[in-house]
């Protein structure tokens, strides 16, 4: 396993991340199924583990906190919060009322004192930067986080973020948690040159693109992984960015091949090989996802590599670009782009 500094905090972690969004009812992984896969995780040199109050509607954080139980102090240790807790329509986004009030939640949930890292989920425009950063600031105050991070958000929200924590003089994002794989490459157009501007550590979701660069996907096999279930849409090949990724994934399994790879080692490789990365989190459902992708720990792609991967999906460029999370909203609704 590799480590790198997450940003400039001067802690050091893991190349790869334990993600736990399938610990629970969305993976269906039960309480044993996680606890063996946060020990191999940890066996295989993984520090970092990163879960939410959403996944699982906070049974994720539970799993978590009883698989870590004992050796808290070993693990880095990340979490989340603004998506929807409930139909109470104040239990969500990034006010100081719900932020303090659902970091408390989520600390018994993990059976914790205080997390590591805690992350906003999504930028939430019904709220300034100012009320957020100083909720956050007065957390981290209070030794309930160590520090805070920002996660899909644009590149123009993590700039006026940071310039917000300058102007009222409170603690700022240190990390940002953005969806990028060999086949989302749009980050690196705008967000990836403002982290590396800020110094922010780079928390990369969705590596193996919802399983399309698992090698489970492949022309003339039925697709069947969980996520087909369910968003059917996103592998419905009659849809064209669809096509676009599997006439891709054809061809990466071919430089995959060449290079004595497997498609999960090309593409964790491939993210983890950005210098504005620091880490790649993995989503893994069973034991067996976890070693495969713990076999990608020390992979380091060459440079003829990683121009073959150029020369079939362009940098910067989004092979499905309907399915950004970062969208302004103006874009998603013709009400705020109208007087």
């Amino acid at each position: 396993m590799q480590y790198r500094t997450l940003g400039r905090t001067g802690v050091h972690v893991s190349t790869l991340v334990l993600g736990a969004m399938n610990f629970g009812s969305i993976g269906r992984t039960t309480q044993d199924e996680a606890t063996a896969m946060v020990d191999a995780a940890l066996e295989g040199g993984i520090n970092l583990i990163d879960t939410a109050d959403i996944y699982s509607q906070g049974e994720s954080e539970e799993m978590v906190g009883k698989a870590i139980a004992g050796r808290r102090d070993d693990i880095v240790l990340a979490t989340k919060a603004n998506m929807p807790m409930g139909d109470e329509r104040n239990h969500r986004g990034s006010s100081r009322r719900w932020l303090v009030t659902e970091l408390d939640n989520s600390l018994r949930r993990l059976g914790v004192d205080h997390v590591d890292l805690y992350q906003i989920h999504r930028w939430d425009p019904a709220t300034s930067d100012e009320e957020t950063l100083s909720a956050l600031t007065d957390l981290q105050r209070a030794g309930k986080i160590r520090y805070f991070g920002s996660s899909t958000f644009p590149a123009y929200r993590i700039v006026q973020a940071e310039w917000a924590a300058r102007e009222n003089h409170l603690s700022r994002y240190v990390t940002e948690q953005p969806s990028y794989s060999i086949l989302q490459r749009g980050i690196e157009t705008h967000v990836l040159p403002v982290t590396e501007q800020y110094g922010l550590g780079v928390l990369a979701w969705s590596p193996l693109a919802s399983g399309w660069l698992s090698g489970a996907i492949r022309e003339g096999r039925e697709i069947t992984t969980s996520r087909s279930n369910v968003l059917p849409e996103r592998f419905d090949l009659a849809i064209p960015a669809n096509r676009a990724r599997l006439d891709a994934v054809e061809q990466l399994a071919k430089v995959a091949d060449q290079a004595g790879l497997t498609m999960i080692q090309l593409a964790l490789g491939f993210v983890t090989a950005h210098p504005a990365v620091t880490s790649a989190i993995i989503g893994p459902r069973t034991l067996d996802h976890l070693h495969s992708q713990l076999a990608a720990a020390d992979i380091v792609l060459t440079a003829d590599v990683l121009d073959a991967i150029d020369s079939i999906v362009a940098p910067g460029v989004d092979l499905a670009a309907d399915e950004k999370f970062d969208t302004p909203p103006a874009l998603l609704d013709a009400s705020l782009r109208r007087r």
